[in-house]
């Protein structure tokens, strides 16, 4: 029986301020108007996208990777990018997210890693790197411990706990047991142990066993791009979203694209600007607007707020709103093995290591990262991907496919990307979008010292595969333009200086008392290749805050 999920039956008026809007519906949206409306909040939720019930989950390869089923689709919402401010930019498609209720849980892998305590103290433990803007953030791993935990509880996280080096202290056991291992696990478990590293079960938002209603993991092998029709993933979709609804106090309002975050004269958040689904104009007052647009959208938004007494846009007196923009590196190698290892099957990640997340300080190298062995795309793409130099036609290359796919997999390793000021988002000054609103201009070029780790990290995963058994290896090439990205990172960042942040270590924006952001734009740092579990925990954290903020009558 496949999962179901509730209606919205409350509404609210457009006229009389709400206690919060938010901006968003993925993780940090729909955790926060979870969590306010747990503590006695009305809150309006606004999603640009659509929901997608059960029955809408198809496992269609070209309409999910190709066609944007699932995602922002380029057409009408175009993209720039450029690498540097000198150049013009040019119509590209290159941040991609989930436009749909639940965001990028929809449809994304489940790794729920935590950070560890040097991804929020690097700087001050290993120091800077000329030409990047490493910093502190003004929390600690202690501080978002807490949240990380209730994070587990309250979604369903299957994992088991790890005594391996470095492995940051936990208040809680995971939920649920590890999901099964796959045939790309035991075969990273198998390098690991050659090369005498660690290796443990992967802490996935995936289920293992039923919880709370939900099934487990189906294994139907349409995992990372595809949503779960089954409720097995513990997306915002299933967890964040119906607990929120439930409580009748939260309107949930699709097809609602926004275009401003209106202020009043004394600078004050006094309600949003979005298009319905007819493009019609619709103003919603509120007492306090909390924006999770992502790390993209958050700033565009910002930018495309500028007022009399904003010029720069809101909350920007900083200047760096947009700014130090981040995805996350990483450095990938495909291995062919002499036997079927069958990677389409089941999770996408079952196994993984953190060996390398902290690097030797001999090496000359910032951040680290961790592996896992996997496949991530189905039968159709994974073909696509088969590396070149054999026949590709005819009898030869359909005979060249078969163990291309159940024989190879590929050494995925995660990595940290450095907060960069001049990588950035921008308003493009020409496109617009189907609204007529500014187009997303991205200025982005990879750091030579990212480069030099991403090199790193895939000759480390060579040797990982070679450990393993790999008879063949292939090297996916790096470069300093990735090409398109998730993991939208950095561009509101947290800090204790208004002059150098855009919000507080609350997440509320030095400049606006009544607005608080809640994304990875808030991130100080990328972390080590998985943020999702970090952005919740905090979204957890800043709710538990902005609820207490409002009943001390101090928003």
């Amino acid at each position: 029986m496949r999962q179901t999920q509730p209606v919205a039956t409350k509404t609210f008026p457009t006229d009389t301020p709400v206690d919060f809007v938010i901006i968003g519906s993925g993780v940090a949206g729909a955790s926060v108007a979870r969590e306010l409306t747990r503590q006695g909040f009305d809150v309006v939720l606004l999603e640009q996208g659509r929901a997608v019930p059960p029955e809408d989950m198809e496992h269609d390869e070209l309409g999910a990777l190709v066609w944007n089923r699932w995602t922002n689709d380029p057409d009408t919402q175009p993209q720039t990018w450029r690498a540097t401010s000198s150049e013009v930019a040019k119509r590209r498609p290159y941040v991609q997210y989930a436009k749909a209720v639940g965001g990028t849980t929809l449809h994304f892998t489940g790794n729920y890693w935590r950070f560890r305590p040097i991804d929020f103290n690097e700087f001050s433990q290993r120091g800077g790197v000329p030409g990047a803007d490493l910093a502190d953030w003004p929390i600690t791993y202690d501080e978002l411990e807490p949240y990380y935990s209730a994070v587990e509880w309250a979604v369903g996280v299957s994992g088991e706990e790890s005594n391996a080096k470095g492995e940051p202290h936990r208040s809680k056991p995971f939920p649920l047991p590890p999901v099964n291992v796959h045939g790309p696990g035991v075969l990273l478990e198998v390098g690991c142990k050659k090369l005498g590293w660690s290796s443990k079960a992967a802490s996935m938002a995936l289920l293992s066993r039923e919880y709370n209603g939900r099934q487990p993991c189906h294994n139907c092998g349409f995992c990372l791009g595809f949503p779960c029709e089954w409720g097995a993933k513990s997306g915002a979709n299933y967890t964040m979203i119906p607990e929120a609804l439930k409580s009748g106090r939260c309107e949930l309002r699709t097809h609602s694209y926004v275009r401003k975050i209106e202020t009043d004269d004394t600078g004050r958040v006094r309600g949003v600007i979005y298009f319905d689904r007819d493009k019609k104009e619709v103003v919603q007052r509120a007492k306090a607007v909390v924006v999770c647009a992502n790390g993209a959208e958050t700033p565009r938004l910002l930018l495309m707020s500028k007022s009399n007494r904003f010029p720069n846009g809101l909350a920007n007196s900083s200047g760096t709103v947009g700014t130090r923009f981040m995805f996350n590196g990483a450095g990938i190698s495909h291995g062919e093995f002499e036997h079927e290892v069958h990677a389409h099957k089941g999770p996408v990640v079952t196994r993984i290591t953190h060996e390398l997340y902290e690097l030797d300080p001999k090496l000359n190298l910032i951040g680290g990262g961790g592996y896992d062995f996997r496949i991530s795309v189905p039968a159709l793409f994974r073909t696509m991907e088969m590396p070149s130099g054999g026949p590709q036609w005819g009898a030869g290359f359909k005979q060249r496919l078969r163990p291309w796919f159940l024989n190879s997999l590929s050494s995925y390793g995660h990595t940290t990307s450095l907060p960069v000021a001049s990588n950035s988002v921008s308003l493009d000054p020409e496109l617009k979008d189907a609204w007529g609103l500014p187009a997303m201009r991205v200025t982005f070029k990879e750091h030579e010292h990212d480069l030099r780790l991403y090199k790193y990290f895939q000759d480390r995963g060579r040797d990982l595969l070679s450990a393993a058994g790999a008879l063949k290896i292939h090297d996916q090439p790096i470069s300093d333009d990735p090409g398109s990205t998730v993991h939208l990172l950095g561009t509101c960042r947290m800090g204790n200086d208004p002059k150098t942040s855009v919000v507080d270590k609350y997440h509320r924006a030095h400049d606006v008392k009544n607005l608080f952001i809640v994304d990875g734009s808030s991130f100080v740092t990328s972390g080590r290749g998985q943020p999702t579990m970090t952005i919740q925990a905090l979204a957890f954290r800043a709710a538990d805050h902005i609820g207490q903020f409002a009943k001390r009558n101090e928003i």
